[in-house]
């Protein structure tokens, strides 16, 4: 993926599962396919649903958000469709709904897991061939709209509770994008620190002093399960409490400890593939063209990047520890063993933070996750 492509799409990451997000990015978005995105509420699904719109055909047409859960029930149906004049007490004229609003354009509807089962078919034939029609009206209205859905529940388990229509759920598991919680991609909060810190100084024309190292380990290890949005608020929160001083570790325990703790249901995690869900349909062998596509191509640049990236790092490793360990140099390791033990060692410097200790390697953040796995470093 080129740098240009990276970063027109305002995606902060860069785990192994933030750069694999951003590769399905690249090969769904300049298409009508349907896509579902899934994770915990908090990791940021419409800033992915605004990038698959920016890198889209559709970039110049509006995209419409839409919070399915926000809505009532009752006038679900004419804010997504619209309706006539007089269709209802207080239809005092002719409205237009979102799709119509998004026509030529992108419509995204989160938290869909929270549409009526009534709502729910009348929105799969829009999902299947863009026809609709108005509350209050018997003419069948067409739009072009590219759908992207999000939801934090576990739409499998709505349909065994007869909650959730099991076609429409199949159609829009064309392609399921899901992001992996904040808990699980550590490396990636040090990046969002920088940014909301970044963010808040411009908004408030301020100096912000930044975190002490305790106190950036106090939140890279954080269970954070409100995900990004509670990670944002801690920040802005301990910038407005200390007053742009260096903030430290005690004053992040201070306040984190304010939050209660409470339950979310997880969804299950998943490799950000395209999903068959079909078996008939044109739009399956489009579906299976893109994951065989997609699978080849993750081969190739997983294989070009192991070569590569053994190459360049071999030099900087070596270095090391020529410099390090000049008294006790044993002449009977070998190359991965020593490679081995400085990995341990850098990350115990960092406290595991492996974007610092990629820094301090000389060698990618992929490349050093690909090593700790190699080596079996995961519990280290």
């Amino acid at each position: 993926m080129n740098e240009e492509f990276k970063n027109t799409l305002g995606i902060i990451g860069n785990s192994f599962a933030i750069q694999e997000i951003k590769q399905i990015i690249k090969q769904v978005a300049p298409t009508d396919i349907t896509v579902l995105i899934t994770g915990e509420s908090g990791v940021g699904k419409e800033v992915i649903a605004k990038a698959l719109h920016t890198s889209s055909l559709r970039s110049q047409k509006p995209m419409i958000t839409v919070n399915c859960g926000a809505i009532p029930e009752g006038i679900i149906e004419s804010e997504l469709f619209g309706h006539e004049k007089g269709s209802f007490t207080g239809a005092g004229d002719t409205r237009k709904g979102y799709f119509e609003i998004a026509d030529g354009g992108t419509i995204f509807l989160d938290e869909i897991g929270e549409l009526p089962l009534s709502t729910q078919a009348k929105f799969l034939r829009v999902l299947e061939n863009g026809e609709f029609m108005r509350v209050g009206s018997n003419i069948t209205r067409k739009v072009d709209v590219r759908i992207i859905a999000a939801t934090n529940r576990n739409l499998e388990n709505g349909v065994r509770e007869n909650s959730f229509r099991k076609d429409l759920y199949f159609r829009l598991r064309s392609i399921n994008i899901n992001i992996p919680p904040l808990r699980d991609r550590k490396e990636d909060i040090p990046l969002f620190i920088e940014y909301f810190a970044k963010n808040f100084a411009e908004r408030n024309n301020t100096h912000v002093e930044g975190f002490s190292m305790d106190a950036m380990e106090v939140l890279i290890n954080y269970r954070w399960d409100g995900n990004v949005r509670q990670l944002k608020n801690t920040i802005e929160s301990l910038f407005v409490i200390n007053k742009g001083n260096l903030i430290e570790a005690n004053d992040v325990r201070k306040q984190l400890n304010t939050y209660q703790d409470y339950q979310i249901e997880f969804v299950q995690p998943q490799r950000n593939l395209p999903v068959h869900t079909h078996k008939t349909s044109e739009q399956v062998e489009r579906e299976l063209i893109y994951r065989a596509l997609l699978e080849i191509k993750n081969d190739v640049v997983d294989i070009k990047q192991f070569i590569n990236n053994y190459a360049e790092s071999k030099p900087a490793l070596n270095e090391s520890y020529l410099e390090t360990n000049n008294s006790s140099y044993d002449e009977d390791l070998t190359l991965d063993e020593m490679d081995k033990r400085y990995i341990i060692k850098i990350l115990q410097k960092y406290h595991g933070n492996r974007r610092l200790a990629a820094k301090k390697l000389n060698i990618s953040e992929r490349t050093l996750y690909r090593k700790i796995h190699e080596f079996g470093l995961n519990g280290k």
